[in-house]
C-alpha cells in the first residue's frame, strides 16, 4: 500500500495486523482520486471505518483541510497513528478511538466528504447511512458520501435527504456516491 499523489506520493503505509480489515487496492483507489482530486482541496474528511486509513491519508495528501478517523480496532488505531506519522501528516488529523455509529450520533461537526468502507457482509453500510440519513446536518450541502462495498452487498436505499448520485465498480469493489437531495431537505427544513 502506498499514497498515490500529493504531499506524501509514494510513502508505504504499513497494513493492520490480521486479516480484521480490508484495505482498498490501487486498481480501485487511484480511479477513486481521479474522480474525487477536484472536491478534495480544503476540505473536512470523516473516514468512517478508517482501517489503516489510507483513504483519509491520501486525502490529506491531496490537499484536504482535516480528516477525522474512526475505528474501534486498537491496532487499526495505531496504524493509522503510524501511517499519519509517516506521511507527516498528523497535525490535520484526528483519530478517535470508537464506534462509527457512536461517533456519528454524537458529533456535531459538519463534513465536506464523508467515506464509509465497514466490515463486508454485515449490512453495515446500511446502517451507517441510515443514521446519516436522521442527521443530514453532518454532511455539508454540497458535500458527498462514498461508500465502498462489494458489488453483491448493493441495495437501493430510499434516504429521503439523500440520493445516489453515481456508481462505479472496479473488480469487486463498489463505489456508491451519494449527495443531499437540497431540495426536499430545505422544504423539510422550513416546515420544522
Amino acid at each position: 500500500m502506498r499514497v498515490i499523489s500529493g504531499s506524501a506520493k509514494g510513502r508505504a503505509l504499513k497494513a493492520v495486523p490480521g486479516d480484521s480489515t480490508r484495505p482498498i487496492l490501487d486498481r480501485a483507489k487511484v480511479p477513486l482520486f481521479d474522480i474525487l482530486r477536484s472536491f478534495v482541496p480544503d476540505k473536512q474528511i470523516l473516514d468512517l471505518f478508517g482501517g489503516t486509513g489510507q483513504i483519509g491519508i491520501e486525502a490529506l495528501s491531496q490537499g484536504a483541510g482535516h480528516c477525522v478517523f474512526c475505528d474501534t480496532n486498537a491496532r487499526a488505531i495505531a496504524t493509522i497513528k503510524d501511517n499519519l506519522a509517516t506521511t507527516g501528516l498528523s497535525e490535520r488529523a484526528e483519530v478517535r478511538h470508537t464506534d462509527a455509529f457512536v461517533y456519528l450520533k454524537n458529533t456535531s461537526k459538519v463534513f465536506d466528504l464523508i467515506f464509509v468502507a465497514p466490515p463486508q457482509y454485515k449490512g453495515v453500510w446500511i446502517e451507517a447511512m441510515r443514521i446519516l440519513s436522521e442527521r443530514p446536518h453532518l454532511l455539508a450541502d454540497d458535500g458527498k458520501i462514498v461508500v465502498q462495498i462489494d458489488p453483491k452487498e448493493y441495495e437501493p436505499l430510499d434516504l429521503v435527504p439523500f440520493h445516489e448520485e453515481s456508481q462505479r465498480k472496479y473488480g469487486n469493489t463498489l463505489f456508491l456516491f451519494y449527495s443531499k437531495k437540497l431540495d426536499n431537505f430545505k422544504l423539510t427544513e422550513k416546515g420544522r
